[in-house]
C-alpha cells in the first residue's frame, strides 16, 4: 500500500458538495498524487467497489448515500510553461485547483484568456468535463491539453483539445468511452496578443456603465466577478450546484415559432443558424423565481439557480428540477436539460 493512501469508511459528503445534502460514502480517498490514485484503484477491495469522482462538488446532486468509492482530487500546483514562439503562454494546473484560484493566478501574472470565466465555482479538473462557459468564453478557447489516468490501460496519457470532444457542456468524459478518464492536471493556452471578449451584451453593458475603453484582463474579471455575486448565491451562505440547467439549444424555425407566441424570448443567434434560447427566462415566466418545494426552491435573484433552504435532500431537488422541466416542455415545447450530474 502507498504511505499517502489513507482510506476512510463510513464518511460524510456533505462538505464534499456545494449543494450541502448529507450523505454518506462507504468508502473514500483524498487523491493528492498519480500514485495514490494508482494505489486505490489497485487496493483489492476498492477495485471491486462502484466508483464516484469528485472535485470541488459543485456540479453534483447526492440523491442518497454513495455504497461504493469516492475518489476525492486533490492535485494541487500551477506552473507556467514555455511555450517557445506559439504567441501563447502555457499554463498547467492541477485537478483538485480550486478554478477561481487558477484565474486569479494567471491575472497575478498579467495574462489574460480565463478572466470572463472568474468565480466558477469548483477545481481544474472538473473544468473540461463540463466544457465550463461564462459571458462569450468556453473553456474549449483556452484549452491546450490535459494529463489523464486511464483506469482500463492503468497509463498516464495526454489529451488533445481534439481527443476531448468538446461540445456545449459536454465532452468525452461525460461519455460512455470517457467513463474510465481521470483528469490529472490540465494545460492552458493564453494568448500573449490578449483582448477582450465582450461579444455578451450583460459583460458589455457593464464594461460601458465603467466607462472602459480598452479594459484590462483584471478589470474584465472584476466586472464579471460582480455580475456573478449580484445573480448567484454564494454557495457558503446557502447551498446550490450555480446554473442548474442548460440554455436550451433550437433550430432557427422552432425559435421564430416561439417568438411569435412569446416575443418577449431571450435568445442569442449561433454560428450555424440555431438559436440558444435563455434557459432562466424560460423558467422566470412561469413564475418559479423564489418558490420551494419541500427544502428545496428556485434563488428569488435568479431562475436558473436552485437552492438548499436548509435541510434538502437530493430526492426534493431532483423532484423541483422536474417539475420546472415538465412545466418549460408544456409551456414552450422545449426540453431542458439538468447541469449537475445526479447520483
Amino acid at each position: 500500500m502507498h504511505p499517502d493512501l489513507t482510506i476512510l469508511t463510513d464518511f460524510s459528503l456533505r462538505a464534499c458538495n456545494t449543494f450541502g445534502i448529507d450523505a454518506t460514502a462507504s468508502h473514500y480517498v483524498r487523491v493528492t498524487s498519480v500514485d495514490v490514485l494508482r494505489a486505490a484503484l489497485a487496493d483489492p477491495v476498492l477495485a471491486r467497489l462502484p466508483r464516484l469522482l469528485l472535485g470541488g462538488g459543485s456540479n453534483i446532486v447526492l440523491t442518497g448515500d454513495f455504497h461504493g468509492l469516492v475518489l476525492h482530487m486533490a492535485i494541487d500546483g500551477t506552473q507556467l510553461l514555455d511555450a517557445g514562439d506559439a504567441g501563447v503562454r502555457l499554463v498547467r494546473a492541477g485537478a483538485g485547483q480550486s478554478w477561481h484560484g487558477l484565474v486569479e493566478a494567471t491575472l497575478a501574472q498579467d495574462l489574460g484568456g480565463l478572466e470572463n470565466l472568474a468565480l466558477i465555482p469548483g477545481t481544474v479538473g472538473a473544468a473540461p468535463i463540463q466544457n465550463i462557459g461564462a459571458y462569450g468564453v468556453e473553456l474549449k478557447d483556452v484549452f491546450h491539453s490535459a494529463s489523464v489516468f486511464d483506469c482500463a490501460s492503468g497509463q498516464v496519457r495526454t489529451m488533445t483539445a481534439a481527443d476531448c470532444r468538446f461540445g456545449y457542456r459536454d465532452s468525452v468524459f461525460k461519455q460512455a468511452d470517457g467513463a474510465a478518464l481521470i483528469v490529472l492536471d490540465v494545460t492552458f493556452a493564453l494568448p500573449l496578443a490578449w483582448t477582450p471578449t465582450l461579444g455578451y451584451a450583460e459583460l458589455a453593458s457593464a464594461v460601458r456603465e465603467a466607462g472602459l475603453d480598452a479594459p484590462s484582463a483584471r478589470q474584465v474579471a472584476d466586472l464579471v466577478i460582480a455580475i456573478r455575486r449580484r445573480k448567484l448565491p454564494d454557495p457558503a451562505v446557502i447551498g446550490n450546484a450555480g446554473s442548474f440547467f442548460k440554455n436550451p439549444v433550437v433550430s432557427g424555425a422552432r425559435c421564430a415559432a416561439i417568438l411569435a407566441a412569446h416575443p418577449g424570448l431571450v435568445h442569442h443567434a449561433q454560428p450555424d443558424g440555431s438559436e440558444k434560447l435563455a434557459a432562466g427566462w424560460l423558467i422566470d415566466q412561469g413564475g418559479w423565481k423564489g418558490r420551494s418545494m419541500g427544502a428545496a426552491g428556485v434563488y428569488a435573484k435568479q431562475a436558473l439557480v436552485l437552492v438548499n433552504r436548509g435541510g434538502a435532500t437530493g430526492a426534493e431537488v431532483l423532484a423541483l428540477a422536474r417539475a420546472i422541466t415538465a412545466d418549460v416542455a408544456a409551456r414552450y415545447g422545449v426540453a431542458l436539460e439538468t447541469e449537475p450530474v445526479f447520483v
